[in-house]
């Protein structure tokens, strides 16, 4: 999802229609888990340490380890 589609979902949050804000409540709640998860991944493979990513994230480094640690290849749970 880009910038643009990003700001439009963000955007339809403010819908008069309750229903349709929520809808994109979660469809950003799932982008936003994708990107940070990503950029989890790059930090650590650029050497970050757990509690550098923990900090960055505003959550204590068990935290930060618990959701991201152990992630597979497609994101999953190993």
């Amino acid at each position: 999802m880009d910038v643009e589609q990003l700001t439009e979902l963000a955007a339809s949050t403010a819908d008069g229609d309750p229903l349709v804000g929520l809808s994109a409540v979660a469809r950003l709640r799932a982008e936003t888990e994708r990107i940070e998860a990503s950029l989890v991944r790059r930090a650590r493979n650029k050497g970050a340490a757990w509690p550098q990513i923990a900090a960055a994230l505003g959550v204590s480094k068990q935290a930060a380890h618990k959701k991201h640690a152990g992630r597979g290849l497609f994101g999953g749970r190993s």
